[in-house]
């Protein structure tokens, strides 16, 4: 018996197939081979195609069948996670209306920012825990100042997941988990937030049916079954974004937990139980997928759009000879901590929530022609990555308690590098504890979950494989320090 986890990222899908008996991953795959292309078409835009997604899904299963022999009929239970804060809308004969304005897309700032004030700080921080920001509230908003005629042919609106479990078993539905990641989420009603969609003039006949996070969301229709080399009935029961989702995939399920993630973006996620928020918004509150009303988990997540990309661009455009990953940390590794001086601020993929959704760009600094090379632009970029990381943590202690004793991140993107990992341990003081697992295991272990096969969260991740330990470099406790408080500084320059 076999469990698949779907996990439909913005730069690719990727698949991964895990045996109930093991509870160990047997087989993944990843499609596109590069990078899934994102539609720009105006400064601040993000769009990605969702039969794009799909199709991706599809090569993805053929890959695993004939290639890799895995006999898709004893697929057991799926699992779906995804980008979160995207915008599908979708017609009555359920076909997508126009492409998808994903996470990273920052043109309905204002809208939010609007709202905020309008409707009152706090009233959408009590209730929504967050600022309407430039969620998907708000870029549905945008569609319907914006895109009338698209916006008239609407049925129903759903998060990216959403979609592909629609795909899959013919039923539209969401959970409360990504409602309150659109911010549709009216926490102490525990109920749709009636007064942003009337603020904003949306009906609420647009949103899904709520199916619980884990439990059956539908079964596989017998058409998509046949196309697919799937067994008819394969039941979806398991759903969620891809940072709570994250979070699930390292087992951090109780108050206090702390995950980390480091690809495209990167991510701080901690789990509380108190109704707290950043009056400035910064940092978000969302449902976590063992949430209820009774029994109140709620994650924390604090992200920062330019992470990886960064470490992507630079490794793209940086010398005349295109150097891998590896060497890249190889080389940055002949650089003192500091960058000799040299800085790097990451924020160049859009608005950035840490900021207070300003688009500020990627800023480097201080750059002196006679003393820098090429390893000083590779490790700067690293350290301004784990600072950035740094600088939201700190927000997050303070406005919301949430205190970060260890960090779980998964052995990948970039926690394979030492320097960042090193970096980030040494700057926040504690320990990062590395797994070998990634969102779509985690999607398939969640499957698991929802369909019964494990019996409780324990047993889902009985088998979950720890691989080390990053300590703090405490010998080198002042020159992390002191690193960190010029970048600090240069960000503050920037913000003025």
């Amino acid at each position: 018996m076999i469990l698949l986890g779907i996990d439909v990222g913005s730069s690719s899908i990727k698949l991964s197939i895990l045996d109930v008996v093991s509870g160990k991953g047997i087989a993944s795959v990843q499609y596109p081979k590069q990078e899934m292309k994102i539609i720009s078409l105006k400064p601040g835009w993000a769009e990605q195609n969702p039969e794009d997604w799909w199709q991706n899904i599809v090569y993805g299963l053929q890959e695993l069948s004939m290639d890799m022999k895995i006999n898709l009929s004893e697929i057991a239970a799926i699992g779906i996670t995804y980008q979160m804060h995207g915008l599908v809308c979708v017609d009555k004969n359920k076909k997508v209306i126009r492409p998808s304005i994903i996470w990273c897309d920052s043109r309905a700032v204002n809208y939010g920012n609007k709202a905020f004030d309008d409707i009152g700080s706090n009233k959408c921080l009590s209730h929504l825990l967050n600022s309407p920001g430039n969620f998907t509230a708000s870029k549905l908003k945008w569609v319907k100042d914006n895109e009338p005629e698209l916006y008239a042919k609407i049925y129903k609106i759903m998060l990216p997941g959403d979609y592909i479990a629609m795909k899959l078993t013919g039923e539209i539905n969401t959970t409360v988990t990504g409602l309150s990641e659109g911010i549709f989420w009216d926490f102490p009603n525990n109920s749709l937030a009636g007064f942003l969609l009337d603020y904003y003039g949306i009906s609420p006949e647009f949103i899904p049916d709520i199916v619980p996070a884990f439990g059956n969301q539908g079964t596989i229709l017998p058409k998509i079954a046949s196309e697919l080399g799937l067994r008819p009935g394969i039941p979806v029961t398991y759903r969620a974004g891809d940072q709570p989702n994250n979070a699930f995939s390292l087992n951090v399920l109780k108050p206090g937990e702390i995950a980390a993630t480091a690809g495209t973006s990167g991510v701080v996620y901690g789990i509380t139980n108190q109704y707290s928020y950043d009056p400035k918004s910064r940092v978000n509150i969302f449902a976590h997928v063992n949430h209820t009303k009774k029994d109140v988990h709620l994650g924390v997540l604090l992200c920062i759009n330019g992470t990886g990309i960064l470490n992507s661009w630079i490794q793209k455009n940086v010398g005349t000879t295109k150097l891998g990953y590896a060497e890249m940390n190889e080389k940055a590794s002949l650089v003192p901590i500091g960058s000799d001086g040299l800085t790097i601020i990451p924020f160049g993929n859009g608005a950035e929530r840490v900021i207070e959704n300003r688009d500020l760009g990627c800023q480097i600094s201080n750059l002196n022609f006679n003393l820098h090379n090429s390893s000083h632009l590779f490790r700067a970029a690293q350290e301004g990555i784990a600072f950035s990381f740094k600088y939201g943590i700190d927000i997050m202690a303070e406005y919301t308690g949430l205190k970060v004793n260890q960090i779980r991140a998964g052995h990948t993107n970039m926690f394979l590098s030492p320097i960042f990992r090193d970096t980030l341990a040494s700057i926040c003081e504690v320990p990062i504890d590395l797994y070998n697992t990634d969102g779509s295991e985690g999607a398939a272990r969640g499957a698991g979950v929802g369909s019964g096969i494990f019996k409780s969260f324990a047993d889902a991740f009985s088998n979950l494989e720890k691989l080390s330990t990053v300590e703090p470099v405490i010998s080198k406790k002042e020159e992390y320090k002191d690193s960190y408080e010029k970048w600090n500084k240069e960000l503050k320059n920037m913000l003025n």
